[in-house]
């Protein structure tokens, strides 16, 4: 007796995953806020940097947890799992999911998106570097340092790095979800990721407060002003991008 094999079930058209379409001008409306305020935050931690106002804040905030011996309070294994959330925000690291979210767009037919977030990516390693060489402050040595950091303190590397690829990846992907609160989940869930890595430098005594506050906000701010005046750029980066990249064998 033979057995019918089950049909597939087919989805109907309204749960099929569609090709999102570009951000509409509200949407740029609120990207251009944000950025606005989080470059408003920005300065005025810069400026209290440069002005000396935050000396007090800055070293009341990194000794805050620690003990007698200048250690953070807490078992061994709380010490590698800091680590390991600081890697996330580490130059190999970030730029590996960075990649592998550019290479996906591009193999989904999202070659606007693709070129966008490695625009942003790009973008923001320079910005980072200028704003490192502009304000040139040194690192916290009232405390150990208890992972390998080189180069200036402000802003945060790890703290704007991981702010702008984990949040842009965020943007990118959101897009496809029809429902608002998965797209503000995926939102949400960057913002505290890359939060969680701008804490673990203050943590780990390789940066001032203020250095991974800033980092946090300036990443976020490029960001989102990225997302609100690149698109253009963007689209036609989008053209030198292979159209297909499926390989042959995996068609149907």
């Amino acid at each position: 007796m033979t057995q019918t094999r089950p049909r597939p079930q087919v989805l109907p058209d309204d749960r099929l995953p569609s090709r999102p379409s570009a951000p509409s001008a509200n949407a740029r409306r609120l990207y251009l806020i944000a950025a606005v305020l989080c470059w408003a935050g920005f300065v005025t931690v810069a400026w209290m940097v440069l002005s000396g106002r935050s000396t007090s804040l800055d070293q009341a905030g990194l000794l805050f947890w620690r003990d007698s011996d200048l250690r953070p309070i807490g078992p061994p294994r709380l010490l590698e799992a800091v680590r390991d959330v600081t890697a996330l925000g580490g130059t190999l690291l970030r730029n590996l999911f960075a990649l592998g979210a550019v290479v996906a767009l591009v193999f989904m037919h999202m070659r606007r998106e693709a070129a966008l977030l490695g625009l942003t990516v790009a973008g923001g390693l320079v910005v980072n570097a200028v704003l490192k060489v502009l304000v040139g402050r040194d690192r916290p040595e009232i405390t150990l340092h208890l992972t390998e950091a080189g180069g200036a303190s402000f802003p945060s590397g790890h703290s704007f790095g991981s702010a702008v690829v984990y949040m842009s990846i965020a943007l990118a992907f959101s897009m496809f979800a029809r429902r608002r609160k998965v797209r503000a989940t995926i939102i949400a869930s960057a913002v505290a990721v890359t939060f969680a890595v701008a804490w673990s430098r203050v943590w780990l005594g390789v940066h001032w407060p203020t250095d991974a506050t800033a980092g946090w906000l300036g990443g976020m701010a490029w960001t989102f002003s990225a997302a609100a005046l690149l698109q253009g750029s963007a689209d036609r980066a989008a053209h030198y991008l292979p159209e297909d990249i499926t390989p042959e064998g995996s068609r149907g």
